[in-house]
């Protein structure tokens, strides 16, 4: 929960929602009706955990004495992660 930044609200509510709806959208990207949506909202989901990864940056408390070069990598790694998200949507 330190990961959070501080001007988001009910964190330990954040990361249970956060949590809840992490696991049904990847249970819904392996049906053919849902995936399309659950690609979009897993995307949606990267971007805002974006907010995140800056943070960890910003704050040495939130950066859990990680090594600098390792929270750029994850940083980076979202724009990844997002890349390989949208390569699967079918249009």
């Amino acid at each position: 929960m330190r990961i959070i930044p501080r001007y988001l609200p009910s964190h330990k509510l954040l990361v249970y929602i956060s949590g809840i709806i992490e696991i049904v959208l990847g249970i819904a990207v392996c049906f053919k009706l849902t995936k399309n949506i659950a690609i979009i909202g897993l995307t949606f989901m990267l971007l805002v955990f974006l907010l995140v990864h800056i943070y960890m940056l910003s704050s040495e408390k939130a950066g859990l004495n990680l090594p600098k070069w390792l929270l750029w990598f994850r940083l980076l790694l979202q724009f990844v992660l997002i890349w390989w998200a949208l390569f699967y949507l079918q249009y």
